[in-house]
């Protein structure tokens, strides 16, 4: 084991959608990907994420990347991702949509400071590239 490695395995990638299918797929995609090197942790609505973030930092484990739906219940994931800039502005962010509006796609880049958006379904090789680099694995 390398030391990129050892750094690695105390961070954490987020995977944040309503649909728990898709949770699935994608941590599955990255998991296929990326390999063992991060934890992978879910949640189905911002809420829960922030707690999962909260309870990461606390224990030590860094939260590197989020990547997170726009249309879900309670909050959208522009709003979820600008809360989490603010409160952690080191978490990189990835939008996953389906239905985000222009005005959201532009308030997201600009106050959340997201990486990227994309739409759903993704195209995984542009996704997992963009996560690479996110991660600094390029």
């Amino acid at each position: 084991m390398n030391i990129t490695q050892v750094q690695h395995e105390k961070n954490a990638i987020l995977c944040v959608d309503d649909e728990p299918i898709l949770l699935l797929s994608l941590v599955q995609e990255l998991k296929r990907e990326i390999g063992g090197s991060f934890t992978y942790e879910t949640a189905q609505n911002p809420e829960e994420a922030m707690e999962v973030i909260d309870d990461l930092c606390q224990s030590g484990v860094e939260v590197i990347l989020i990547l997170s739906d726009w249309l879900m219940p309670g909050m959208r994931g522009d709003e979820f991702l600008i809360q989490v800039h603010q409160k952690y502005p080191h978490i990189k962010s990835i939008l996953i949509s389906g239905h985000a509006d222009r005005d959201a796609i532009n308030r997201v880049k600009e106050e959340a400071k997201t990486y990227a958006i994309f739409s759903k379904p993704w195209n995984t090789r542009e996704l997992l590239d963009a996560v690479r680099f996110c991660c600094n694995l390029t």
